[in-house]
């Protein structure tokens, strides 16, 4: 299984080895057939390190396995442990599976040495590395598990700390036209998780919780997830784990506490000491804490060990407005922080300062506290640099924000077949973002393209179909537009469904037939979030909108892989400069997906004119009016410019004209939005930098 055992061990939830199975002779065993305990210890190994999720043989392997009474959506660690005899004896006389699986064996990246003079350890409060792993919201997740996906493909040395949610985040259902939350306590074990070695002590205010670690390998990177359900601890202590992004402020707090201070520890306990530390957003700052204990430990003042520590923390906010950020009341900091400060003698108002944001109140702010103890800041596109900038411009090191622009793991997103027309076209570097590579596009002809595309929609069909319960009116021939992302108010899902009458008269059209696709989630405690999901699942509910408009319940990271295939436009329509980044564009760009958006997040420094199109923004600063002028601008465009590209020449759907714009595409994005050229920029631009200031 895992680095810490025997490559033939498999363990339980207590990190005991048990059922220790022979390692399968690679040379001579798995050349000619398998014996039923060596192709179980196979499947477990590959299954144990997430890079199953985007190696196309192994994902193929794995569907190749039956499903356990008809659950196909089990993690494959799961599944392969629950196959019957019969089901083995199938497997075992099968040529070509044994084949993929020596295959998908061989290609297991391989453990990098992580303790040397530039590894990094990512911490984020969640990672979406895969639908497997139910520990991710949404886009803040999305995006640290495609940077630990990209730095395995770059062989660059790092670690990620975060939090194992026992409930995870919710699954999402419709009832009566709402959303309901539904929490489904997962099994580290059925995961492909690891127990380690470590229990990590943490002090919670008037407790002590003992937390344990988990870790996940993400390709060649190792993914380290605490957990405080454990019987040592108390019931308080056992939930603060519990749930992503639920509870009140004193839950977050302790949850903080664990991920940070907890999370160094539990670095040091399995024997590493990362020079830097990236934190993904603010919620792990309190990290900082233990790593200026360090040094007053050596006799420095608070002043001197927040400079001392400054070279090995950088910083990345993705939050363009306050109301975004972490913030804890001042009594509530003292509760949690007052053992610390007395510990080394800090005066507790001296400590609360380094998180006050100038001009806002006098809650801690995570985000002004990170901006004050890293030696490097960035935002997440150019403009969110901007305005990141504006926002903490009165922090210390806040006007020398500056900005790497999210990517995403192209391996991931993109549809299979289209990796392999990549990998035909323009070889097996095309992820990697290099600009000649993408030139090649060009060989890639309009029927090839449009099989692809109507493929894509065939697939999303049946994703809705399963989603939903019963089909949908949804044609592969007609031009698809998808809109999936959280519904917050800023996002403005329902800006399409401004002027009801235009909406239905563009659905009615049979000439220029157009189709709509929405998903997406709400939190829980979103009610006004919830309140535009209501508009937009009535509106698809109502027989005026004749099948034509469709929203898909239960988003996820599959439910969004086949939304990026099967949409021919990607729409966009936050409130600018509210979205940071927006990668879900991203995704849907390396699938042949062109942008409809609003010139805000990474749109605005990419937009070229002929790669998708923008929909201006109002001047105007009343809501409504804005709301209004601009959805207009967004019919205007849809029906005048982008349906009739879509069907120019009355021959077939997708026009030449439209697949030209789809190369062109290609040609200009596909070198930006990978994942490789951003942790590529954050190694040179980022690290190197803080480590050297």
């Amino acid at each position: 299984m895992g680095r810490n055992h025997p490559a033939s061990a498999t363990v339980n939830l207590c990190g005991d080895i048990i059922d220790p199975y022979p390692t399968p002779r690679l040379g001579q065993t798995l050349q000619e057939s398998f014996s039923r305990y060596e192709l179980e210890s196979t499947l477990l190994q590959i299954a144990g390190n997430y890079s199953w999720t985007w190696d196309l043989e192994a994902r193929q392997l794995f569907s190749r396995i039956p499903s356990v009474n008809g659950d196909s959506g089990l993690h494959p660690a799961e599944r392969i442990r629950l196959l019957s005899e019969d089901a083995w004896a199938t497997l075992i006389a099968d040529r070509e599976f044994a084949a993929l699986a020596r295959s998908a064996h061989s290609r297991i990246p391989p453990a990098l040495a992580v303790t040397g003079p530039d590894t990094v350890a990512y911490f984020s409060p969640e990672f979406g590395v895969s639908e497997m792993l139910p520990q991710y919201s949404g886009g803040l997740g999305i995006l640290a598990g495609d940077h630990l996906k990209a730095a395995s493909d770059l062989r660059m040395p790092m670690l990620a700390v975060g939090l194992f949610y026992r409930d995870g985040f919710f699954v999402q259902a419709l009832e009566d036209g709402e959303q309901r939350e539904r929490y489904v306590t997962n099994n580290p074990r059925f995961l492909g998780l690891e127990a380690t070695p470590a229990r990590v002590p943490l002090q919670l205010a008037d407790r002590e919780v003992i937390a344990r670690v988990w870790r996940a390998d993400v390709g060649s990177t190792q993914l380290y997830l605490l957990d405080t359900d454990l019987e040592i601890n108390d019931e308080q202590g056992r939930r603060v784990s519990d749930r992503l992004y639920a509870g009140d402020r004193e839950h977050r707090i302790r949850q903080e506490l664990l991920m940070g201070v907890g999370g160094i520890r539990a670095l040091r306990q399995l024997g590493f000491d990362p020079p830097k530390f990236h934190l993904n957003e603010g919620h792990a700052g309190f990290l900082a804490l233990e790593l200026i204990a360090d040094e007053m430990a050596k006799g420095f003042t608070l002043e001197e060990a927040i400079w001392a520590v400054k070279g090995r923390v950088v910083f990345t906010t993705h939050t363009p407005v306050p109301a975004g950020i972490d913030k804890f009341a001042p009594d509530l900091m003292r509760k949690y922080l007052a053992v610390w400060a007395d510990r080394y003698g800090v005066d507790m108002d001296q400590l609360l300062q380094l998180g006050i944001l100038p001009g806002s109140d006098d809650h801690f702010n995570m985000a002004a506290f990170c901006v004050r103890i890293a030696g490097r800041c960035n935002g997440v596109s150019r403009l969110h640099g901007e305005v990141s900038r504006v926002m903490f411009r009165e922090v210390p090191g806040g006007s020398d924000i500056t900005s790497v622009t999210n990517g995403v793991h192209a391996n991931t997103w993109v549809h299979p077949d289209l990796q392999r027309t990549f990998e035909d076209k323009l070889g097996s570097d095309w992820h990697r973002g290099d600009e000649s590579v993408w030139a090649a596009v060009d060989d890639i002809d309009d029927d090839e393209i449009r099989s692809q595309f109507r493929k894509g929609k065939l697939e999303l069909m049946d994703t809705a179909h399963r989603q939903i319960g019963e089909p949908t009116a949804l044609d592969p021939d007609i031009l698809t537009v998808g809109f999936a992302r959280r519904f917050a108010t800023y996002k403005r899902a329902d800006l399409m469904l401004s002027d009801i009458d235009r909406v239905l008269e563009i659905l009615r059209d049979s000439d220029q037939p157009i189709q709509f696709v929405f998903a997406g989630k709400s939190h829980p405690a979103d009610e006004p979030g919830k309140e535009v999901m209501r508009r937009v699942i009535a509106f698809a509910a109502d027989p005026a909108s004749q099948g034509r408009f469709v929203f898909i319940p239960g988003y996820n990271m599959a439910v969004a892989r086949a939304m990026y295939a099967g949409c021919n436009v990607w729409l966009n329509n936050p409130i600018r400069p509210r979205e940071a980044c927006g990668t879900s564009g991203e995704k849907a760009a390396l699938n042949g997906g062109l942008n409809f958006s609003i010139l805000d997040g990474w749109w605005d420094e990419c937009f070229d004119g002929e790669n998708g199109w923008a929909i201006p923004s109002s001047a105007s600063e009343d809501p409504a009016t804005r709301d209004r002028e601009e959805a207009g601008y967004l019919y205007e465009i849809l029906t005048g410019e982008i349906a009739p590209l879509y069907y120019e020449g009355n021959g077939a759907a997708p026009s030449p004209a439209w697949l030209d714009r789809v190369r062109h595409n290609w040609k200009t994005l596909g070198p930006f939005v990978t994942a490789a050229r951003m942790v590529a920029e954050y190694e040179e631009h980022i690290y190197q930098v803080a480590q050297s200031d």
